[in-house]
């Protein structure tokens, strides 16, 4: 071999060197990990999807109706009850 040919092998050799204290995931590691990326994608629309369909109309709270037939009454008799009046 010549020499450059030598220093060339040289230089691909360690950026392949294998490591045996050095623990990586592999490919395995990433499909597993776009598998998940993948199912969480699929449930956020499905979740989407779901949340579009709901029609929700709250029932009327019987506590805030006593309010508002004061905020009537009171308006009714021309006093605000939730700003007092300046004399």
């Amino acid at each position: 071999m010549s020499a450059s040919a030598s220093l060339a092998m040289t230089h691909l050799v360690t950026l392949a060197e294998l490591d045996e204290d050095k623990v990586t995931p592999g490919v395995l590691g990433f499909i597993v990990f776009a598998v998940m990326a993948l199912a969480v994608w699929g449930l956020m629309k499905s979740m989407s999807r779901q949340m579009g369909k709901v029609d929700f109309k709250e029932a009327a709270d019987p506590e805030a109706a006593d309010v508002k037939g004061e905020d009537a009454k009171a308006a009714a008799s021309g006093s605000d009850p939730v700003k007092p009046q300046r004399r």
